[in-house]
């Protein structure tokens, strides 16, 4: 009944562990597997009593005294009957071609796996521990350590016979050791011991913290992290020693090593076995709990924990709890940890399991995150370690995300993560397009389909177009906008837009995507009707893009109504395809945007509708005024007579004064300026551009008896007319405004001139003397005369060829030479000579500037 009891309470906990570890977020760093195959075979009829790694094989020994080599996947390979009772412990060497056993009897034996190699000893006390030198395999090493009592170590001599030394005793049994390099590790019931085997000697001794506790309940736990670093683990303590050298300053009488304890700190449970993980320990619990129901004290299950180690304290990594078989019948000492250091693998040992624990990789990282639902982490760790996973493929766990997406309502996000995830596979978009058919989302994945590389088949793309039209006119534009014509049948979607015109046939947004759709299906001149009864932007760049000139010719107005600046320009780019004269001829009608083109066109080419510039100047009057004269002053082909005619019937004074001044008649241009506008400063500027002294002299007639005008005219007279002209006219007793700041205008200008005059004089005279002096210094340069040069007039050479005969020859200052008696006599009224050649004026540049004789 008691023991129903336990069992109730132990499965109960056990669920309970099971539903923490459930709601537990943080991943665990460790998986595990049972040791099966051969193991499970071996532990129906035997009990595991303990187990050592090597990288090769495993070796089992059990409370029947046999011991099981095993592969790692738990397959019998080898047994050995060494005693029968239980065995203690099994030790190899780092080759793994030697074992050494001890058991419960008294036996050790040390022999070879593949050597006929063999030691045999029984004691007559139970031998708890043994260890085998680890590089055994060497002659020089032939060493091997056992425990009972007394701490032994076997040594083989030089006659193959073995020698035996006692290296500790008188502190109870010997429950465990470790074997690492030269130095020794080992416990009993007082502390731990380190022997150094070179020098021989005992170089630490580290006491146990909890002495209240059974060692053969409680045992000791120990492990080499490295050649130097021992790691001890007893009751709930554990404490890091480094081996050091000691200095030579402090040897005197002491081991050349010491030990440091660098880390120590408490557990919460007991600890049953430790093992190294990089910089972290692997820690295996034996763990006792009080059931809440019956308030008794109850096996739980052991607990595996990777802890990071400071200097007092420890940081928990993880901590896992092992269903092992059996665990509610199961002491501290019955556990036990081994460790496999090349692989990182972890074997948990108990009378009825062995437990594997491994390092998770990427494929069990993945596993948890698609357990916990965190598919997009999932698909990045996929992703970045894709070289790395066996057992999952990127596209498994992307589809996958995008179910489950799915069935959390987040149609947009995996409608997007279909772009990536589905890629190029064209039949996967297809699945996942009717799957969202299936569920009224096709909206949410049309942004997302593929437009090219892949395309989808028509009826994809026909499908979500229809789904758009029935609900949705403005998206339904948007993707035939976005979508190319080619991606589906472009004659199905133009039937069922009609259809739905036929219930609106006003409706803009449907009339302008049938507009883009008869484009795409090349029907022009659909699409043009169209947008010209929408009054759409696109139908400039519809015309040129597809070069529909013929379509518009009696369109032109409709165009011109839209936007005449467009339109104009369109029309006057594109000549070539309709004439100025059939748009004069569509706007007829129109005279207002008739004169928008022809104003245009004028402003392009003053001669190209020189025919129409008739017609311009009756628009210009109608609908432009503010350009008629700036067109009379450009163009020169329109007739003056009917220019001058429609502006005087409309009294444009400005424009009939332009017209008669440029037929001749400036006198009637400048009266109508003094009589119509009364504009003495226009009057005197007319006059300035006529320069006409008549016209002077009719302006001053014309103002004579108006002092405002004769104020005007004093101001601006003074650089065309001479003022006392006017002055002398002025009747005596007028009276003029601002006569005195007029007069002293006009002084003030004749100052002017005068000072201009004087200026200009002086600067005359200087640059006349300078060039003077040039000329003259140029004049009195010599001359190079010699046998090369000829007379002009003769053509024979200047100098005579026999130097003794006197010769005569004249040099001009142009170079020209002539023989004396060549040259003509001077005539009576000029005695000066001239180069016949150069000049025939009267001091001339060829005036003569030597006269050599001999």
């Amino acid at each position: 009944m008691a023991e129903a009891e336990e069992q109730e309470t132990g499965s109960l906990e056990e669920s309970t562990d099971e539903s923490e570890e459930e709601e537990s977020e943080e991943e665990p760093k460790l998986k595990y597997e049972r040791l099966s195959n051969g193991v499970t075979e071996i532990l129906q009829k035997d009990a595991a009593s303990c187990m050592t790694v090597h990288d090769k094989f495993l070796a089992l020994g059990t409370h029947y005294g046999k011991v099981y080599l095993l592969d790692v996947q738990g397959n019998i390979t080898q047994k050995f009957d060494v005693s029968p009772v239980k065995i203690n412990q099994i030790s190899l060497d780092e080759s793994g071609e030697h074992m050494g056993v001890c058991s419960e009897d008294g036996k050790v034996q040390v022999f070879g796996l593949y050597s006929g190699e063999e030691f045999h000893e029984t004691f007559d006390c139970p031998i708890k521990i043994i260890a085998v030198h680890p590089h055994f395999v060497r002659s020089s090493c032939k060493q091997f350590v056992t425990g009972g009592k007394k701490l032994l170590l076997f040594e083989r001599s030089w006659m193959n016979r073995w020698k035996s030394a006692v290296l500790h005793e008188g502190e109870g049994n010997i429950r465990s050791v470790k074997w690492r390099g030269h130095l020794i590790a080992w416990a009993n019931n007082m502390g731990v011991k380190i022997f150094d085997i070179i020098s021989k000697q005992r170089i630490t001794n580290v006491p146990r913290d909890d002495i209240s506790l059974r060692p053969d309940m409680y045992p000791c736990s120990l492990c080499w992290k490295d050649n130097v670093t021992l790691i001890i683990g007893w009751g709930t303590s554990v404490k890091v020693c480094s081996v050091k050298e000691r200095h030579a300053s402090e040897m005197r009488d002491l081991p050349s090593r010491y030990v440091e304890i660098v880390s120590q700190f408490e557990t919460e449970f007991y600890i049953s076995g430790l093992a190294p993980l990089c910089d972290q320990l692997v820690v295996l619990s034996y763990v006792k709990e009080i059931s809440e129901k019956t308030e008794r004290e109850y096996c739980a299950r052991p607990r595996l924990d990777i802890i990071q180690p400071l200097s007092e304290t420890c940081e928990e990594i993880s901590s896992d709890a092992l269903t092992v078989r059996g665990f509610q019948e199961n002491e501290c000492r019955d556990y036990h940890l081994e460790y496999s250091e090349g692989e990182s693998l972890f074997y948990i040992v108990s009378p009825r399991d062995v437990v594997v624990a491994k390092e998770r990789d990427q494929d069990d990282h993945i596993d948890w995150l698609l357990e916990k639902k965190k598919y997009e982490e999932a698909l990045m760790a996929a992703e970045i370690s894709q070289k790395n996973i066996k057992r999952h493929k990127i596209l498994d766990i992307g589809l996958a995300y995008i179910n489950h997406l799915v069935e959390r309502g987040d149609y947009d996000i995996a409608a997007r993560k279909c772009q990536k995830i589905l890629g190029k596979n064209a039949a996967l978009w297809e699945y996942e397009v009717y799957k969202f058919k299936e569920i009224g989302q096709l909206k949410a994945i049309s942004p997302y389909l593929p437009r090219g590389d892949p395309v989808l088949k028509p009826l994809i793309y026909e499908m979500i177009l229809h789904e758009f039209l029935e609900s949705d006119y403005e998206g339904f534009a948007t993707l035939i906008r976005e979508w190319p014509g080619d991606l589906y049948n472009n004659s199905v979607i133009v039937q069922a837009v009609r259809d739905h015109l036929k219930k609106d046939s006003q409706n803009k947004t449907l009339l302008k995507t049938l507009a883009e759709l008869y484009t795409y299906d090349k029907n022009y001149g659909n699409a043009l009707e169209i947008y010209l009864t929408l009054r759409h932007k696109d139908v400039f760049q519809l015309i040129h893009k597809h070069n529909l000139f013929s379509s518009i010719k009696d369109k032109i107005v409709l165009l011109m109504d839209f936007d005449s600046e467009k339109a104009v320009d369109m029309l006057l780019d594109n000549e070539d395809k309709i004439s100025i004269k059939k748009v004069v001829e569509e706007l007829e009608d129109r005279p207002e945007l008739q004169h928008v083109y022809l104003h245009k066109l004028f402003k392009r080419d003053h001669h190209k509708g020189q025919r129409y510039h008739e017609k311009q100047i009756s628009l210009y009057a109608e609908y432009d005024r503010p350009n008629l004269l700036p067109f009379l002053r450009d163009s020169t082909h329109c007739p003056l007579e009917k220019a001058l005619e429609i502006c005087q019937q409309r009294n444009f004074v400005e424009e009939t004064v332009y017209l008669l001044s440029r037929m001749g008649n400036s006198r009637s241009a400048l009266k109508m300026i003094m009589e119509e506008l009364h504009d003495v400063d226009k009057a005197i500027e007319f006059a300035k551009e006529q320069d006409d002294g008549e016209l002077w002299e009719d302006l001053i007639l014309y103002s004579i008896d108006k002092p405002p005008f004769i104020t005007g005219l004093l101001n601006n007279i003074g650089t065309h007319v001479d003022p006392i002209l006017l002055i002398h006219r002025i009747k005596e007793g007028m009276e003029i405004p601002n006569l005195r700041d007029s007069l002293v205008k006009i002084l003030q200008d004749y100052n002017l001139q005068i000072l201009l005059r004087e200026g200009c004089k002086k600067i005359l005279v200087a640059d006349s003397l300078s060039l003077l002096k040039k000329m003259h210094r140029t004049q009195m340069k010599g001359v190079l005369v010699d046998e090369e040069n000829i007379c002009e007039s003769c053509l024979s050479p200047i100098l005579p060829s026999d130097a003794a005969k006197p010769f005569s020859v004249v040099v001009f200052h142009c170079r020209h030479m002539f023989h004396k008696e060549c040259l003509p006599m001077p005539s009576m009224n000029s005695a000066a000579q001239f180069c016949n050649i150069c000049s025939a004026k009267n001091r001339g540049p060829g005036s003569a500037i030597l006269e050599m004789k001999k």
